[in-house]
């Protein structure tokens, strides 16, 4: 359990594979402890603001989670390419 929540429009996330910064629409309170993640999960972003785990993805296989709105609908548009990379997962 996050001590605030992260909550709002433009949270600030890294990705941590290209270490681009993405602007996310949030409301959570809980964030996954990196630490606990069995050895075939990484992180796959990071909040910029209090570095807590925003999203996981399987090192081998297509699966990956995130734990902001990636639609953005009535907030930033910085992420829709997930929906793009989740359709030519799901194509392989």
């Amino acid at each position: 359990k996050l001590p605030y929540g992260n909550r709002g429009q433009n949270q600030p996330c890294i990705e941590q594979i290209t270490k681009r910064a993405v602007i996310t629409s949030q409301n959570h309170g809980y964030a996954v402890r990196e630490s606990t993640l069995p050895a075939e999960w990484t992180s796959y972003f990071r909040n910029a603001n209090d570095g807590s785990n925003e999203g996981i993805m399987h090192r081998e296989k297509p699966f990956f989670g995130v734990q902001f709105h990636p639609e953005a609908r009535g907030g930033p548009h910085d992420t829709e390419y997930l929906f793009d990379q989740f359709i030519d997962l799901c194509a392989r």
